[in-house]
């Protein structure tokens, strides 16, 4: 579905200001207690409270081998007592298991595996190391002929690569339930369904037989192993929208949504099948959308039968993207199965030279964090891959700035041989461990962000293909308006579907509200949001905004219209983010002012202010950063991986203006793992209703924090 929004609609609608839609003279006001929410709106969702009997800070992957199946040799014994022992001396406190990933492919050994993994949990925890479980549930690896096979080897090794040939694949079974018969059917071939990104035959997330067979087996592994919490991959699809055509999933769609599965040459439900796989389907027939709703429901019954066999171990999912609309041709929702999870974790995928482009990653970090905020204060870590150390640096780095768990990870075996001066995971994150619980060991689990301005992501438009005429989602938008406010060092916090519904939230703060292309709305998010505005609340509004309800039918009149009409005097329209930058406009109009305004130095370092008890403390993280490739390594997209970072930022004497009545700054000192044991002092005067700020960051490359 498609809706028109051109610089033209926007400049004719600039001139309703005068009907008091917009261009209000004053600054909105916002309260002093800018960190401070009301209690309803840690917003426990559905689901109760989430299991947390421990928080993860500094996590790290336990890398497994193939040859720990032959546990219990001394010599993996005695590899797992060395490595726990590395893994306490970089002050790691929660391991996660990585390897024998595919794990149906281990059905014959999975009694010597869970007395590997029994042992290797023991050991870490005589340091007080969590040991968190971390394996692909519904796959097993069949790559389809040679060029199949050689590319699962290239790719894939960090799975831990043990699987049937293709003789032996017609018997593979586990209690009784023969692999085969339990797989996804290819809806356009009716054969097994195949992920053909990473070789594998999918099982059915709704297959009886399959459910069992996986039931069964985590009930085993808590028996045998009892780990300290749970990640089950991949509550997705992988096949995509070539499945599932199976008797199961046939039968569901009819019970729960009147409707047949259309044949495969309905383009009026299928769209334009030429096309790659995730751009398939035609959201204008409310059937498709039907179809996208019921794949993300069987996942999430899935979901809940885990986390019902686990009890009060935390549990959590992989989950590298919650936005784009593409999403919905794999199923890899986590809004929907949110209210089920205890952890949250943002795969930041990257370990090539384009990873330093960290601002394209802001929106998915903080949208993920808000969602284990609403969940109840869960916590949320970001994992970051990398091959040497800067790379590891930087993923300590972004977690630290966005306020998350740091989970470091190695990825050599991603790539087709590993490195010569490839360093152990412990190795390579030691240092910078280290000199954050001797210099700055901040508990970000208990902070509080700096909030001026929220940014509104609806669920609804995702999940019903909403895209304008020029085919940006508001996911687009949001990006847009992500990027702009970091670069702007304007706090920001996400507010998603549940929270928009709700007038006492929104309400509870003064903070300006972002609708940038909120096209599909329901009534409930209309009247929370005419209520906060009637209430005095300001919002800045790019269109088209409420042209489809929240089931994707479309109004027969924007609710656009009808909030016009009201004249709202805080309601200021703005152009679209990606047409423009509004909030530039926006402080060059003096309509926003932010707290923190860079007023000297070469811009590029981006400035997040956060709360930990009593302390204010700022992070810097540079959003110039220039990575220097590899020779000759380079990952599986054929771009060479990171060896170092180096800083194109020039002039590193910075000074701040901060706005005291929002943010009042205490003595602070510079510090950063690049400056090892020197600290620096940070020149704050005050004069006024400012505070002029002075900050050296001379020297430094990727991430500095004044506390």
């Amino acid at each position: 579905m498609n809706e028109g929004n051109s610089r033209r609609n926007f400049i004719k609608l600039s001139a309703l200001s005068g009907l008091g839609l917009g261009l209000t003279s004053s600054v909105p006001s916002m309260a002093s207690e800018i960190f401070k929410r009301e209690s309803g709106a840690a917003l426990f969702v559905p689901g109760g409270k989430p299991d947390i009997p421990f928080v993860p800070r500094r996590v790290a992957s336990w890398w497994n081998s193939i040859e720990d199946l032959q546990w219990n040799q001394k010599a993996i014994r005695d590899k797992v007592k060395r490595r726990a022992e590395g893994f306490a001396k970089a002050k790691i406190d929660t391991a996660m298991n990585y390897g024998f990933h595919i794990r149906f492919d281990f059905a014959n050994y999975f009694g010597q595996l869970n007395e590997y993994f029994a042992a290797v949990k023991e050991e870490l925890h005589k340091y007080d190391i969590k040991f968190i479980e971390h394996y692909s549930c519904n796959h097993v690896e069949r790559p389809r002929g040679k060029e199949e096979f050689d590319k699962l080897h290239r790719n894939q090794r960090h799975h831990t690569l043990l699987f049937h040939d293709e003789q032996a694949a017609k018997y593979a079974q586990y209690e009784g339930h023969l692999f085969q018969e339990i797989c996804e059917v290819d809806i356009f071939d009716g054969g097994r369904g195949y992920a053909r990104q990473y070789q594998m035959e999918a099982f059915c997330h709704n297959n009886p037989g399959f459910l069992d067979m996986h039931k069964k087996y985590l009930q085993r592994l808590v028996r045998e192993v009892n780990f300290d919490g749970y990640e089950i991959d991949d509550m997705c699809d992988y096949v995509g929208l070539r499945a599932c055509g199976c008797k199961f999933c046939r039968e569901r769609f009819k019970r729960d949504y009147g409707h047949d599965i259309p044949p495969t040459t309905d383009k009026s439900f299928w769209g334009d099948t030429t096309k790659p796989m995730l751009l398939w389907g035609n959201y204008e027939n409310p059937v498709f959308r039907d179809w996208i709703k019921m794949k993300d429901d069987v996942i999430a019954d899935h979901v809940k039968t885990c986390k019902d066999i686990i009890e009060d171990k935390p549990m959590l999912t992989c989950c590298s993207s919650t936005g784009p609309i593409t999403l919905n041709a794999i199923s890899l929702n986590l809004e929907r199965i949110a209210d089920t999870l205890d952890f949250y974790m943002l795969e930041n995928v990257g370990t090539n030279i384009r990873s330093v482009n960290w601002l394209e990653k802001d929106a998915e970090a903080l949208q993920q964090k808000d969602i284990a905020e609403k969940r109840g204060f869960a916590p949320a870590m970001a994992l970051s891959y990398t091959i040497y150390k800067d790379g590891g640096y930087m993923g300590w780095a972004l977690a630290r700035f966005w306020g998350v768990a740091n989970w470091a990870s190695t990825f050599h075996q991603r790539l087709s041989e590993d490195p010569i001066d490839a360093m152990e995971l412990e190795d390579m994150i030691m240092e910078v461990n280290n000199w954050e619980v001797k210099h700055s060991d901040l508990n970000h689990y208990k902070s509080q962000d700096f909030v001026e301005a929220r940014l509104v992501y609806n669920y609804y438009c995702r999940m019903n293909g909403w895209r304008d005429t020029d085919g940006r989602e508001q996911w687009d938008k949001v990006k847009a308006w992500s990027k702009h406010l970091a670069e702007t060092n304007v706090g920001y916090r996400f507010v998603r579907y549940r929270e928009l519904a709700d007038e006492k939230m929104l309400s509870s703060e003064k903070t300006p509200l972002i609708l940038d292309s909120v096209a599909c709305l329901s009534d409930a998010q209309y009247n929370a949001i005419e209520k906060y505005l009637a209430k005095g609340g300001t919002a800045w509004l790019a269109l088209p905004f409420g042209t489809h309800d929240d089931k994707g039918f479309k109004r027969s009149v924007p609710l656009s219209e009808k909030l016009f009409r009201k004249k709202y005097r805080n309601l200021q329209i703005v152009e679209t983010a990606t047409n423009a930058q509004p909030i530039d406009k926006l402080i060059a109009e003096g309509k926003f002012k932010p707290a923190i305004k860079q007023v000297a130095g070469d811009v590029g370092w981006c400035v997040r202010a956060r709360r930990y008890g009593d302390k204010m403390v700022l992070h810097f993280l540079n959003s110039k950063m220039k990575a220097n490739p590899h020779p000759t390594v380079k990952d599986i997209s054929g771009q060479p991986v990171i060896t170092t970072i180096e800083s194109t930022i020039q002039n590193n004497n910075l000074v701040f203006e901060i706005d005291r009545a929002r943010l009042q700054l205490p003595a602070l000192s510079l510090c950063s793992p690049e400056l090892k044991d020197t600290v620096r002092t940070v020149d704050i005067t005050t004069s006024g209703k400012k505070q002029l700020v002075k900050v050296n960051l001379s020297g430094m490359r990727i991430y500095a924090v004044a506390q």
